[in-house]
């Protein structure tokens, strides 16, 4: 059985008091509904600057802490950027990787993507890969070979059930537009056949591939109920700890 994963990628937001507000309401939740909590995974990823100020109270409440992206490198003259190996450092244990507001304003590729996971792996941690089409290639009925495209170019050889998916429809990021059930879940039974013609059907049946579009407390539960849906890559929502909680505990209804 794959244990759900509710991640929040809190993006660019959040100052320093409001970090740890919500990480403290977080905290609390799982205090008040302990049994709950151990029923899934939770982990936030706020931006680089707040890692530190989080760390200590997301760890005694057993929040898992991520970065929202990693450099390639290990270290050396790339001003700006921060790398898996710090990340680890400050107490992270996962990091997103192939974020479509990555792949599009930054104009990172496939290649580059698959980069960045392995430097995560070779770090300790986790990554979580994203892939995901936009609304013209769905469309133009190109979604699943886009999606296979990414998947196959983006994960590092040999990663088996060490990484995570994110499937995240461009066109639902942001928009208050969800994916229907059905073609969510068509999707990720198609990532999962894939993955299982490359890494082996035992992989394949232990990698958590997650949804990512406009999750939210009224739609949690549906979609977190699909058979091949192990949680939820949430984006807006995750700002506002009963939000981010109600998912959560969808996750398990």
């Amino acid at each position: 059985m794959r244990r759900k994963l509710i991640a929040g990628n809190w993006k660019m937001n959040g100052s320093k008091a409001q970090g740890l507000a919500l990480v403290e309401a977080l905290a609390a939740h799982c205090r008040e509904a302990e049994s709950t909590a151990a029923a899934f995974d939770l982990l936030v990823c706020p931006p680089f600057v707040l890692l530190p100020v989080i760390e200590e109270r997301a760890r005694r409440a057993k929040i898992a802490i991520g970065g929202q992206d990693c450099h390639p490198k290990e270290a050396g003259a790339h001003t700006g950027d921060i790398s898996a190996t710090m990340l680890a450092d400050v107490g992270c244990s996962y990091v997103i990787v192939g974020h479509s507001e990555r792949r599009q304003d930054h104009r990172e590729d496939d290649a580059l993507v698959q980069a960045k996971a392995s430097a995560a792996l070779a770090a300790g941690l986790k990554p979580i890969v994203c892939v995901g089409e936009t609304q013209a290639e769905r469309d133009a009925g190109q979604a699943l070979s886009v999606i296979e495209k990414q998947v196959r170019n983006s994960l590092p050889a040999g990663a088996g059930s060490r990484v995570v998916i994110a499937y995240e429809p461009v066109w639902a990021i942001g928009t208050g537009l969800t994916a229907t059930p059905q073609d969510v879940a068509d999707v990720h039974a198609a990532i999962r056949a894939m993955l299982q013609s490359e890494a082996g059907e035992e992989a394949a049946a232990q990698t958590r591939i997650l949804y990512g579009g406009s999750v939210k407390p009224s739609n949690a539960a549906e979609l977190l109920a699909l058979q091949d849906v192990d949680g939820a890559l949430v984006g807006g929502a995750s700002l506002k700890a009963e939000d981010f909680w109600a998912i959560a505990c969808a996750s398990v209804a």
